[in-house]
């Protein structure tokens, strides 16, 4: 006992020491913040916004740090106010009773227990003058610019940056705001705001200065580019510039910038600083059904490969692995050229060397055409080409049968989807025609598919999704013997009738199945998130094949339901695997399963 005595008074001044010494051992700050009068809105964005409110989750323990954001938040609260059209705030913050702007920064406390944060609101303000001068033709002010509505700091950013707009989309590009003038009434909670503009004077675009790291020749940056000089300034022109030269997917940098002074002819210049993405790229793909076995995708994409900015992409598939039918795959390429054309033109090569194996139909199919393509938008293309097939077939209408064809495909494409991987909201509407000229005994006609799609999240911010697509197909002209069957239609599989055999349905031709010369595939689902990165799918696919160019009476059908799940895989969308089973015809029965990358539609 005698001995213990000093050890406990020395293990009591070392604690009391690393307590002085540590103010990290302080137990939490207690806080409350009161607004009396104020929204709950309003009340929850002081306290997201509040330093000394959110000190915990900051790690803001020592009291100097406390203090530093009791000082910090008399500013950012009393902004806030200004922006919810309070403009006459009391703004109190206590540490311990004492308010904050007191404490001498010098002179602080070893630690602090509580603080009190008391925002009185006052009146709200309501504009007594809403003025910005001069105005543009046409230049439309924000709804909440005007006399008599709420005055909020926000308000008045909103109206200087559509006054300064509406002269930039005029040709003055450097326009500005030269003087503003805002006056709070306080007796009358009113707020008088005056915004002087100088518009400055009307610039035509001069010349674009390629910079950079770039390897794709200056030539072609122009000619994708089409930077309008000699013309009025636009910004709408500059942001059409930067896209093209985007679009061609070369650069992983495109930036375009006005120079700060204009010339004395009155043009403006600007800097273009582009930077290279990696010129060659690898990707791979897989995807397996329970019948058809797993196909393998792979493409190599060259960005650069003449240094003009085209695009070479080579696309290889190996299908049905394990599966039912024989191996089988393709090979393609594609070449773009961006800067053969016009800015928003480009033509481009392409040659395919394909096999299908499948339970109706063998054929081998060789291709090669050239067209052009006009981008219209971002979401709106069509396309053109003109070329050779030549197609090898074996099916239920003989083997060795031979078509050799002049054909003219026209595409277009609209996609209005607010994700092509995983949408939510928008459509997507696909269209294609292809007249063919048949040689060396083949027959000519047409071939038609349309295929469309909806989304839509009925207000649940994508938590909840119907999704709905169309698939029409057409040929017109020959008799269903005189088509190559990969022109023809069937029905049946992940593309299709999921729970229905692939490519199962079709036109009974003795004993075998031929395709038809019409198709109509409707789908339908309800996709909904369990967690953020977990969904649930329900889905009914339904599928029809005529023997004539249109849908009759006496069509086949067949149609398949099942389940699904959804692993959101970000950027990539999400990896799909799905159960489904035939619920009306007889081309198929039993569970099917399939597993992929991306939404089925």
């Amino acid at each position: 006992m005698i001995g213990s005595r000093p050890r406990s008074v020395l293990r009591s001044w070392f604690f009391c020491a690393l307590l002085a010494l540590s103010p990290n051992l302080a137990s939490a700050l207690e806080t409350t913040l009161s607004a009396p009068g104020a929204s709950k809105d309003l009340i929850d964005r002081l306290e997201e916004t509040s330093s000394v409110f959110t000190s915990e989750s900051r790690g803001l323990d020592t009291s100097l740090e406390i203090l530093s954001a009791a000082l910090s938040d008399y500013r950012t609260i009393v902004q806030i106010m200004y922006d919810e059209g309070y403009f006459s705030p009391v703004v109190s913050i206590k540490l311990d009773g004492q308010e904050a702007a007191n404490i001498n920064s010098l002179n602080v406390p070893t630690q602090f227990k509580r603080a009190t944060i008391l925002v009185n609101s006052g009146p709200k303000f309501k504009f007594g003058t809403a003025v910005v001068q001069p105005l543009a033709p046409e230049t439309v002010l924000p709804e909440e610019f005007a006399i008599g509505k709420t005055a909020t700091t926000g308000a008045i950013q909103q109206a200087a940056s559509a006054g300064v707009q509406g002269w930039r989309d005029t040709g003055h590009a450097k326009a500005e705001v030269s003087d503003q003038k805002v006056i709070a009434r306080h007796a009358q909670a009113r707020l008088d705001a005056t915004i002087d503009l100088a518009p400055g004077p009307r610039l035509r675009f001069g010349k674009m200065n390629i910079q950079g790291d770039t390897n794709v020749r200056h030539r072609s940056i122009e000619k994708i580019a089409g930077f309008p000089s000699g013309e009025i300034y636009s910004p709408e022109q500059v942001q059409k510039v930067g896209t093209r030269l985007r679009r061609t997917g070369t650069f992983s940098t495109v930036s375009i910038k006005e120079h700060d002074e204009p010339n004395p002819d009155g043009t403006l210049d600007f800097d273009a600083t582009f930077e290279d993405l990696p010129p060659r790229r690898l990707t791979f793909g897989a995807e397996i059904a329970s019948r058809d076995g797993l196909d393998l995708t792979a493409t190599w994409t060259h960005r650069n490969v003449f240094r003009r900015a085209e695009r070479l992409r080579f696309e290889a598939a190996i299908r049905n692995i394990g599966g039912a039918e024989d191996i089988d795959g393709r090979i393609g390429l594609r070449l773009d050229q961006p800067d053969r054309l016009g800015p928003d033109d480009n033509t481009f090569w392409s040659a395919l060397l394909e096999r299908r194996n499948t339970e109706n139909y063998n054929v081998t199919i060789a291709s090669l055409a050239y067209g052009a393509r006009r981008t219209f938008s971002d979401r709106l293309y069509a396309e053109a080409s003109a070329g050779f097939q030549w197609s090898d077939a074996d099916d239920a209408y003989g083997d060795g049968r031979k078509f050799r064809y002049f054909i003219l495909p026209f595409r277009s494409e609209w996609d209005e989807r607010d994700s092509k991987v995983s949408a939510t909201r928008g459509y997507y509407l696909d269209s294609q025609v292809m007249p063919f000229v048949g040689f060396s005994g083949s027959d000519t006609g047409l071939r038609m598919f349309f295929d469309g799609r909806y989304y839509n999240d009925i207000g649940t911010g994508g938590r909840l999704v119907l999704a709905g697509r169309v698939q029409l197909g057409s040929v017109l002209g020959p008799p269903p013997d005189g088509v190559t069957p990969d022109f023809l239609f069937f029905s049946g599989g992940a593309g299709t009738v999921r729970g229905q055999p692939y490519e199962s349905l079709g036109i009974p031709v003795g004993d075998g199945v031929a395709g038809g010369k019409s198709f109509l595939g409707l789908s339908a689902e309800i996709r909904g998130k369990v967690t953020d990165a977990i969904s649930l799918v329900g889905f009914y696919d339904y599928g029809v094949v005529d023997t004539s160019s249109f849908i009759g009476s006496g069509a086949e059908e067949h149609s398949g339901a099942g389940l699904g799940i959804r692993y959101d895989l970000g950027g990539f969308g999400p990896l799909r695997f799905d159960l489904a089973v035939p619920v009306q015809g007889d081309t198929g029965n039993g569970l099917q399963f399939y597993l992929g990358i991306g939404q089925a539609f």
